[in-house]
């Protein structure tokens, strides 16, 4: 039980001690470790590249805050798990975000007498932001993004996996360009993701009343092209679901030397053409009562289709009873490795997704607008970029070099510490109890 007196909140005593809280600590911040998403930006240059892309027709003379402000309010913001722009309405007090959102140089805004250390922008001003921003504006952030893998890479790559993978985010107002999905069984949006590896090149929007390769083939040209004009003798693979196995796109990767290795749906011709070896399989189960997986290829072309292609069959049998699996490829190699080492990778990209899901909240669609709601996603994805980059190149080595993006941030991110700021210079002091003060 609490009380609330003059002298704050009132706690049950601990012995004859008595235990009394109150706001009266000063300049205190739960998100010390801030510092290290402000490092990493520095060096990528990420939300500054960003800004120079965001058309601003706001009155320089007459604006409190910049807009390379608002855009690291609220892309910080998002990497330390504040998801919403309505947590700004506190958060734009706190005396660390205060220091890595501003840029450096504040001398404009203190000649027009506007105080350097104010409170940062508010929720209506970070609204206004999201939605002036139209579909040409996020279509340069997604090339920021795209620059920002290339410029990752000290050495031309030799190969490239791009991972395409779709999925729902379920909505729950009438936002332009949400539909009821079968499938999902809810009212969403289909949005698509490509990765290569764990950094991410594209997290494209779209409505949910189509199908999900959906302007895939588009979004790999544009990447195809650019990653050749960057490194010309790389090697590209295009892998994905079955969701992602139509012809046409087969035939482009054909025509421009791109490989693929993309599952495709089950159907009666090909479940007749696995039949022999899923009977042997069956077979070897209940003879020795362990799962067999059994592989071979064939041959195969949809009705549809241009041509055949090459297609490995997987016949399992388990506990569960029967799962054949197809992949079609234009991959040289034995089937099983091809399935097993390379194809099944891409699980991976799934656990991607989920971080910008549930890590970094890109499903918080919930403008009315449909481009302010792909702004947000890019907001989602320029803070994935941020802390992936900060996982990728200086948590080797330490427990959390394969750690997830909320344990990430509840580790090395939300840290408490007292705030002393001087003419001369500002130091956190950080908690002498942190948890996680070595992460080796």
């Amino acid at each position: 039980m609490t009380d609330c007196n003059t002298n704050g909140l009132v706690f049950t005593p601990q012995g004859r001690r008595a235990v009394i809280a109150d706001f009266g600590g000063g300049a205190i911040t739960s998100d010390a470790g801030a510092l290290l998403l402000r490092e990493v930006d520095r060096r990528l240059g990420l939300t500054e590249r960003i800004d120079q892309v965001v058309p601003d027709p706001r009155d320089p003379l007459r604006i409190a805050h910049t807009q390379l402000t608002l855009l690291r309010q609220r892309i910080y913001g998002i990497a330390l798990g504040y998801e919403d722009g309505n947590d700004h309405q506190t958060l734009r007090d706190d005396p660390v975000m205060q220091l890595i959102a501003r840029p450096k140089d504040t001398f404009g805004a203190v000649d027009r007498g506007i105080d350097p250390d104010r409170p940062l922008a508010s929720p209506p001003t970070l609204c206004r932001l999201e939605n002036r921003v139209n579909r040409q504006t996020n279509m340069a952030i997604a090339e920021e993004l795209v620059e920002a893998f290339i410029r990752s890479f000290k050495q031309p790559p030799k190969e490239l996996i791009l991972d395409f993978d779709a999925t729902d985010d379920e909505v729950h107002g009438n936002q332009v360009g949400r539909f009821f999905h079968g499938y999902y069984d809810h009212y969403c949006f289909l949005p698509l993701y490509v990765f290569c590896g764990t950094q991410l090149l594209a997290a494209y929007l779209r409505p949910s009343n189509i199908d999900a390769s959906k302007h895939s083939r588009a979004i790999l040209k544009l990447l195809v092209e650019r990653f050749r004009q960057a490194w010309p003798q790389v090697k590209i693979l295009f892998r994905a679901d079955s969701g992602f196995c139509r012809w046409r796109l087969l035939r482009w990767c054909d025509r421009h030397q791109v490989d693929y290795l993309v599952g495709i749906a089950k159907n009666s011709r090909l479940l007749e053409l696995a039949e022999p070896l899923m009977q042997e399989a069956q077979r070897r189960f209940e003879a020795t009562g362990q799962d067999q997986r059994l592989f071979t290829e064939t041959d195969y072309a949809a009705q549809t289709w241009d041509r055949s292609r090459r297609t490995i069959i997987k016949a399992e049998h388990n506990s569960q009873g029967p799962n054949p699996r197809f992949v079609v490829t234009s991959l040289q190699g034995q089937a099983q490795s091809l399935y097993d080492t390379i194809y099944c990778a891409r699980g991976e990209c799934e656990n991607r997704i989920k971080e910008q899901q549930l890590g970094l909240f890109a499903d918080r669609t919930s403008c009315h607008d449909f481009d302010a709601n792909q702004f947000r996603v890019l907001l989602s994805a320029a803070a994935y970029v941020l802390v992936e980059t900060l996982r990728r190149e200086h948590l080797i080595g330490t427990a959390l070099q394969e750690a997830q993006m909320p344990t990430i941030r509840l580790k090395l991110l939300k840290i408490g510490a007292r705030v002393v700021a001087s003419v001369r210079r500002i130091v956190l002091h950080l908690a002498s109890g942190y948890p996680s003060r070595n992460p080796s």
